[in-house]
This record gives C-alpha cells, structure tokens and sequence, in this order.
C-alpha cells in the first residue's frame, strides 16, 4: 500500500476545492483511506493519520471512528506519537463516552513518566476532559507533582487540581497541605495557577475561605512587587508588568476581603496603588483599573477610596473605546444606590453618553440617569431626558416615558412642572406610554384645582388638528368635558387665555370621534366628554342632543350603549342630569377608614383604588385567573371574579351595578345573594333608575384582629378585615404590601384563589411599585362571599420584579381569624 499523503499535503488539496461539494469528495476520499490503513493496523503512519484526522474534525467533518487508534498513540513509547494521541483524546473524547475509561492507567503511568513532558502532556488531558471517576483514581498523583520541585509540572498540576475540584468538590482537602508553599514560588506561571487554585478553593468553600484569609498579606507583597518592579521583558505587557497575574490576584484579594474588616483593611493601601500607579494610556492598564474598581466595591474598603474607585470610572466613560465606556457605565450602575453623591460628580459625562450612537451604551446611560435624578436636579435632568425621549430610538421611548413618569412624580418641584412634563411625555411618545398613564395624569389634574383652567387650554391647543398621540387624546378630551366651561370662559391666569366657542370646542370632540386615528376607548372618552358639557354649555344642548343620538345606532356596542343611555339621561332623567354630570371632586389617593375609596370616573362613582382608565372595549383575556387555578392546583379552587363586566370600560355606566353587586340601588332592601354567583347583581330596569345612598361597609372597624399573610424576602403581606353592611355573609379583606429592603419591588401583582364554596371578588391596587425601607404600601381589597359561613382559607400567589430578577412564589393562608368568617 502506498504511503498516505502528508498533513500539510492534504491541507494545500482541500484549499484548492472551489465548492463544498468539491471538498466533501476529497474528505471522503482521504477519509476512506485512513479507514483501510486504520484496518490494516499499520502503526507506521497511525500518527499521521490521527493527525489528518484531527484536522477533518477542526473542518466539522465526523472523525469518531479514530477514537480506538487515539488510546493506542497514548499507549505508545514516543512522544511525538504520545502528542498526537492526547490531542486527540482531548478532540474527539469525552466523560458522555465509556471509551475514554480506556485511557486511565495510560494517563497513571505518564503522571510517573521520568520525562517531564510527557508527565505535562497527561496532566494536561486530565485537566481537559477527565471525568469524576478519572479525576478520584488520579487525584494522589496531581497532589504529588503539585508538590514538586519542577515549576513545569506545577503549573500544570495547579490547573489540574482545578479541574479535580470541580469535578469532585469533596477531594479539595487532599490539595490543601499542598498550597502552602505555592504562593513562595518565584516563577510567575506557578503564582498565576495557584491564584487560580486559591480562587477555586476559596470559592466553593467558606471553610476554605477563612482559612485563606491569613494570605492576604503575602497576596499583597506579591501585588506590591509586581508594581514597583522595573522592566522584565518576560512579564511586561505594554509597559505593565505580568498584568494577568495582577488581574488574578485582585480577583482573590475581593474574594477574601469580602464581609472580613481586617482583610479589608490589610488590602487598602495596595488597592490605592495599583488605581493611582496603573498607567491608562493602553487596555492592558484599563484591565487591572477595572478589577481594581470592582475590587474596592466589593470588600469593605474606605470612603476615600470608593470615590477614587468611582473617579477611575468617570475615566472610563471619556474613553474612546465603546467597550471601557459599556463596563464603566453599568458598575456605576451597580454602586448608584451606595455611592449616589460620588456618582452625581459624573452626572454631565453621563448624560453626554445618551448622545452615543451604540444602543447598548444609550441604555445603560438613560437606566443611570434616572437613578442619578433627585429633587435638586430634577429641573435640569428632566430636561435632557425630554430630548432624549425626542429623539431616541423606538425601542427607548417606553422604558424612558415610564422612567419620567416615576421621577416627574417623585420630585416634581410644582404642580404646574409635573403636569406640563406628563403633557410634554404624551405629546412626544404618547402611543409608548404605560396604560395607566391616562389615569394617573387625570388623578393629578383633578387634584390640582387651581392648575384646572391652564391645564385644559394648554390640552387643547396640544390636539389641534393632531389625534395620532392618543393618551394624550384621551386625556384632553376628559378635561374638556369636565372642564370646558373654563376653556370658554378664557379664565386661564397661567398664560395668556385664547378664545374658543363653544361650537368650536364641540368641533373638536365630533372629529376626535369621527377620526380613523382613534380608538374605541378614545371614542368613548370623546362621547363621555360632550354628553359632560351639556351642563356646562348653554348654547350648545340641541347639538349635543343630536350627536348624542347619532352614535344610539353605531356599529361600535361600546358607543352605541353609551349614547343610548345618555339619550335616556335627556328624555327620562333630564332633572338628574345635572347632578349626575357636575364636576369630579378631588381624588384622595390612600384610605384611611374603609377598604375601598369611591373615585369617580366621567360623573360616576367606580369604587376601584384610583382607577380611572377606561380599559379596552373588547373581552378581557381570563388565562391570569387560569394560570393561578392551574398552577395552584387542586379542584376544589374558585378563580378570581374580575372586577370590571369584560365587554365595558370603566366609565361605562352599566359597570356600577356589576361591580357593587348585591348593593340595591333603587333604594329598597338588598336582595340576598344568590349562592352561585358573587356578587348577586340587583339590576333595575336603567342604570339611574334610583340611586341609594346607603353606606357599602361598616364605618366602625367590627374589632376583627388583622393577620401577617405572609412575610418573606423583606416582602410583608398584612390582611385586615371588614364586614359589609348590605350582606353580613361578605367579608371585605384589604391587604397591605410593605417592602422592608433598600431597592422597590416593581410590578407587583397579587393574586388569590378561594375553594369553590366561596366566592371572591379582587379589586384593582393602588400601585405596582411597593417602596423600598417600608416608606409606602400597595392596598389592595378583595370581597369574599361565605354563605355557608364555612373557615376560610385561601392560596396566594405573589409575583414583582426585585434586584432586576422576577420573583414568584405561593403561599397558603390558613390562619383567618373567626370573626371574619363566622
């Protein structure tokens, strides 16, 4: 058989293929001659075949059938052979397949071999692919050459050892006697290997970690002597002297000084040197700077130093590498909430960053900027975030309209700056809003009493003619029918007043509800908001009138119910209109004797905690009550009845009825519940068919002790309860979510379920951020019907984003006391 072509032969070849196919041909080729001379076991050119192999399989092409002629180079007396073996083994071998066992006595007795290179290139294979049953039969020989006085052989017993421990964490103690004399070593590659080995150790035992404490001063000395060491061409790397070992030493050093004050402590002076000494001008001294950085914020180091720490990063983020600048700007990130005044220093370099043209860059500085905003720069920060929102990608616009929000509410110096930035945010981004921006703006403007006349002109000069921003849409079309008689008047102080008829105002809301931009509950509020100024105009009823007659016959059933009953409202109840329509009265935002506060939404009462946007006409999706039941599990659970009829927004009228449930409103007395549903709807022949000025609940708390739902992760739940006046069988349970650690929990959802002998009814919450020290609460209430007067008991599920994770958990409550349910 003739001699099979060379290495580098079949390289030149396959390069000269011009397709692939051209090539697949020449590898099945040679491929088919490896496999006869593999049959014919010719151990003259094995290592030339493995080779060749070796490098079909560097191509993707399949090469296992050479694993067998692998263990049989390792077992050959030649080094070069034993080379190619093991770099196959390490290729084509690992601990999924029982071949590789094969290889362990081989690898014992080159750890014994009298040459060091063959001992390296075992250790070297084991620390690669060995599994946990290699790494326990050859664990005594790593710790015998990691004993040796062969700085080769150490280094790479060092590494092995890794690879040991983290396959068998239960043998670290074997290599323990021996790391005590590692870090004396003066060759740098069995320092830098130790440091690895320490590292490892240290980190998956705190045994081990305490124990390793006490190197800390030589850890030092050996930083030390890297900097002020003079030139080594050996070690330096553009000037710096073995930046991988310092990179690696600093890496220990944060490890042991984390939560140890005199660890800390014995690192201070070092940690100062390196930031002040390490030269910036190349990556190289960029890299040990940042290890330095995270270093100093991990361990428990001094003020002084944390600020030059925080000073290097400012450094960074002048840095024309885009990487430097992305590393700088999310350790700010991190160190914000314990360093803020340091960082403030750099505030103007980080808001400089939003301006950058990398995406990822523009993110990290818009996160860091709202965290840098507090009440005394709010004016000047707001300003910059406002034009960034201008003119940033869409993909920005959400996360930053919410970030304005949260400040603007926060810190807003007055009224008048919190609603005209709120104003600013919809007419810039007002389709990336969050859904309950609308209501909150509402809640705001409705609270602000003296801000009323301003605020629906600057609203309606803010629309004309423009309806494609529709929360802002929204918005300026319920302030014009609570507040149009104003707009008309031209009682504006705050500015210069214009002057609109009512005609013209009216012109307004028909082509908001005729135009292709809005969208049914835009429709809706428009409708709401000239049925509103049939009180407030005078001129202008009998076109009021007639358009509210027009929409009794439209396709949209949202629209057309509204029209309807406001037809019936001018026929039939034309002397309640008045009082039904008058103004909306300031909105409180907490309850303080009650579990439930009466907001009103477009002349209606909705007693939902500060609800006031309209959801979507269409049916709402149940699969959150369904994800509940089926993760909670079990049949005998009920689900959540929504609060709100699905086909109806909130400012619908009908939604009273279905949401005060056995309330009767014409006035007679309640109607008793029906035990299949809860709550039993009394509904008269109309919704104002008599209205009943009977309280919901009782006035006095009925002495029922209140109860710690759960309490977990700095998250407390508190249930305190109440029994309805109308139906003693209901029990009203407001909850209280208090956040005791140092960040906000944020979209906070809680969630109940009941046995099906209940029925329970969840209002919406007050909020979906529960603040951070215990300096606010989310409430939340939930009706319960007990006509079986059965214990109550009830599961819980708990979902909110903590610490940039999303947490879950589950939860039972058990522990209801008797009156609540007796």
């Amino acid at each position: 058989m003739p001699a099979p072509i060379r290495l580098r032969e079949l390289i030149r070849t396959i390069r000269t293929a011009r397709t692939q196919a051209e090539e697949r041909e020449m590898i099945q080729k040679e491929c088919a001659a490896i496999r006869s001379s593999f049959r014919e076991e010719d151990n003259t050119y094995r290592c030339r075949n493995v080779a060749k192999l070796l490098y079909m399989h560097m191509l993707g092409y399949p090469a296992h059938f050479g694993q067998l002629e692998c263990l049989k180079l390792i077992a050959s007396q030649k080094f070069t052979d034993k080379r190619i073996g093991y770099l196959g083994a390490m290729l084509l071998l690992d601990e999924r397949q029982d071949v590789h066992l094969l290889m362990t006595n081989c690898i014992k007795n080159d750890l014994n071999h009298s040459t060091q290179y063959v001992q390296g290139l075992a250790l070297c294979t084991l620390g690669c692919m060995g599994s946990s049953e290699m790494c326990r039969d050859l664990a005594g020989e790593v710790e015998k050459l990691l004993k040796t006085s062969n700085s080769y052989l150490r280094k790479k017993a060092a590494l092995c050892a890794v690879h040991v421990i983290r396959k068998v964490p239960e043998l670290m103690e074997m290599f323990l006697p021996a790391t005590k004399n590692l870090l004396n070593e003066k060759n740098h590659g069995v320092l830098h290997t130790s440091v690895v080995l320490l590292t490892e150790m240290c980190e998956r035992s705190p045994d081990m970690l305490a124990h390793f404490r006490k190197l800390v001063p030589q850890l030092v000395r050996i930083l030390k002597n890297l900097i002020m060491s003079g030139y080594s061409p050996e070690h330096d790397v553009s000037g710096i002297s073995d930046p991988f070992l310092q990179v690696r030493i600093l890496r220990l050093l944060r490890i042991l000084g984390r939560n140890d004050d005199d660890s800390s402590e014995a690192m201070n002076d070092i940690l100062a040197q390196v930031a002040t000494n390490t030269e910036t001008s190349k990556n190289v001294g960029n890299a040990i700077l940042y290890e330095t950085v995270l270093t100093i914020m991990d361990i428990k180091s001094e003020s002084g130093l944390r600020v030059l720490a925080i000073n290097i990063l400012g450094r960074f983020l002048l840095n024309n590498d885009k990487n430097i600048r992305y590393v700088a700007l999310t350790s700010l990130l991190k160190t914000v909430q314990t360093d803020h005044n340091a960082v403030q220093r750099h505030r103007s370099t980080i808001v400089d960053c939003l301006k950058d043209l990398d995406v990822s860059i523009k993110r990290r500085a818009m996160e860091l900027s709202f965290a840098l905003v507090n009440g005394n720069n709010i004016r000047g920060m707001m300003k910059e975030l406002l034009y960034f929102l201008d003119s940033c990608e869409p993909e920005f616009k959400a996360d930053c309209a919410s970030g304005i929000f949260l400040a603007a509410e926060k810190y807003a110096p007055s009224k008048r700056w919190h609603i005209d930035t709120i104003m600013r945010v919809l007419t810039t981004a007002g389709s990336y809003v969050r859904d309950d921006a609308v209501p909150n703006l509402i809640q705001l403007i409705t609270n602000s009493v003296e801000m009323h006349a301003y605020t629906v002109q600057r609203l309606y000069k803010a629309i004309l003619g423009d309806y494609s921003q529709q929360p802002l849409v929204q918005v300026a079309a319920w302030c014009i029918g609570e507040y149009g008689d104003l707009l008309v008047s031209g009682q504006c102080e705050e500015e210069e007043p214009i002057q609109v008829t009512e005609d013209e105002v009216l012109d307004i809301l028909e082509s908001v509800l005729i135009s292709n931009m809005s969208t049914s509950v835009t429709r809706g509020y428009a409708l709401t908001a000239i049925m509103k100024l049939s009180t407030r105009f005078t001129c202008t009823v009998n076109r009021i009138k007639k358009v509210v007659s027009i929409y009794g016959s439209s396709i949209d059933v949202e629209l057309q119910q509204r029209a309807v009953e406001y037809n019936a409202l001018f026929k039939k109840y034309d002397h309640m209109r008045s009082a039904l329509l008058e103004r909306m009265p300031v909105m409180e935002k907490v309850t303080t004797n009650g579990p439930t506060e009466i907001v009103q939404t477009n002349g209606e009462t909705d007693p939902t905690p500060l609800e006031t946007k309209p959801p979507p006409s269409g049916p709402q999706p149940t699969s959150q009550a369904n994800d509940l039941l089926d993760l909670l599990g079990g049949n005998d659970i009920t689900p959540v009845i929504p609060t709100a009829p699905t086909s109806k927004p909130a400012s619908a009228g009908g939604e009273l009825l279905d949401l005060l449930g056995d309330i009767n409103l014409t006035g007679a007395p309640a109607a008793a519940p029906a035990p299949a549903s809860v709550p039993q709807i009394s509904q008269p022949p109309f919704l104002l068919d008599g209205l009943s000025s009977q309280p919901l609940f009782n006035d006095i708390a009925t002495g029922i002790p209140s109860i710690t739902a759960y309490s977990k992760n700095g998250l407390k739940i508190e249930f305190t309860f109440e029994r309805s006046n109308t139906n003693p069988s209901v029990t009203v349970i407001t909850i209280q979510a208090s956040n005791s650690t140092e960040l906000d929990m944020t979209d906070f959802v809680f969630q109940a379920a009941v046995p099906k002998t209940f029925q329970l009814q969840l209002l919406s919450p007050s909020s979906s951020i529960v603040p951070a020290f215990n300096t606010g609460t989310i409430t939340q209430v939930i009706k319960v019907l007990n006509p079986q007067k059965q214990q109550l008991r009830m599961r819980i599920k708990l979902t909110y984003n903590h610490k940039g994770s999303a947490m879950q958990d589950l939860a039972e409550v058990n522990n209801f006391p008797p009156q609540s349910w007796q």
